[in-house]
């Protein structure tokens, strides 16, 4: 499937407040052919140079907005899994609790780390877009925008998902601690086939499956796999949203 394919059904399958948050990948197209039109005509057009300026103006807006929705996007998942946690504990601590807060707590633990991947997914996508797009670019024009541009974008808080990924593994660690406090003394269980319910009915499973077929589509290995490629899911089993994919057997509810 092409990338503008791919890019416009994320798109589609986002949640709603992350649908414009995206590349604005086909803005782009429109400036790469306006720039190679003029190339391939030999002339060095005022149209061409406002292109070209366009272009690159563009591409600096988008990491830029990129870089604030991510950080917005991790800085609300760090106070959100601090509540989620310090609740959790002191629901477990509770000798009176209810079943029905118990209950509670694993569904919103098991929505947080559904929708800890979304940022993941969120970086994947817009790198592997403006890769892309440098590249068409380079092609048609005879510049060499890509090497330099991609080096910068390297250094991009958007592009850093370490402190993510960690979060995420901490997600995991709280969701077994909620999961283990409590097996004994409440009747309900925490199985797999149990947890994919609660998440679809607060609208978060679907997406989150969404993602993740789409970041091993991403980062699978093709033809066109090249330096500028993200590394392939299956060389890194480490990564919390491989093995999340794992455990929800996503090729059982969508093909791949």
């Amino acid at each position: 499937m092409k990338f503008g394919k791919r890019l416009k059904k994320q798109v589609e399958e986002s949640l709603p407040g992350w649908r414009d948050k995206f590349l604005a990948y086909k803005r782009l197209k429109v400036l790469v052919r306006l720039v190679s039109a003029d190339h391939r005509s030999g002339s060095s057009s005022p149209h061409r140079a406002a292109a070209e300026a366009a272009f690159v103006r563009l591409l600096n807006d988008e990491v830029d907005r990129f870089n604030a929705f991510f950080l917005e996007q991790e800085e609300e998942f760090i106070i959100r899994h601090r509540e989620v946690r310090e609740t959790a504990k002191a629901v477990a601590d509770d000798e009176q609790r209810q079943p029905s807060e118990m209950r509670k707590v694993r569904r919103e633990i098991v929505d947080l780390h559904g929708e800890m991947v979304l940022p993941l997914n969120y970086s994947a996508v817009n790198y592997t877009g403006l890769a892309k797009i440098l590249k068409k670019y380079d092609k048609r024009t005879g510049r060499l925008l890509r090497l330099p541009f991609i080096g910068e974008v390297l250094k991009q808080p958007f592009f850093t998902t370490e402190l993510m990924s960690r979060l995420v593994r901490d997600c995991e660690a709280t969701m077994e601690a909620v999961f283990a406090s409590s097996a004994s003394r409440d009747p309900w269980t925490s199985t797999n086939a149990e947890m994919a319910p609660i998440a679809t009915e607060q609208g978060i499973f679907r997406n989150t499956v969404a993602v993740l077929v789409a970041m091993k589509e991403l980062r699978s290995g093709s033809s066109t796999y090249g330096h500028f490629s993200l590394p392939p899911l299956a060389s890194e089993p480490a990564l919390p949203e491989q093995s999340l994919l794992l455990s929800i057997q996503v090729a059982e509810i969508f093909p791949i």
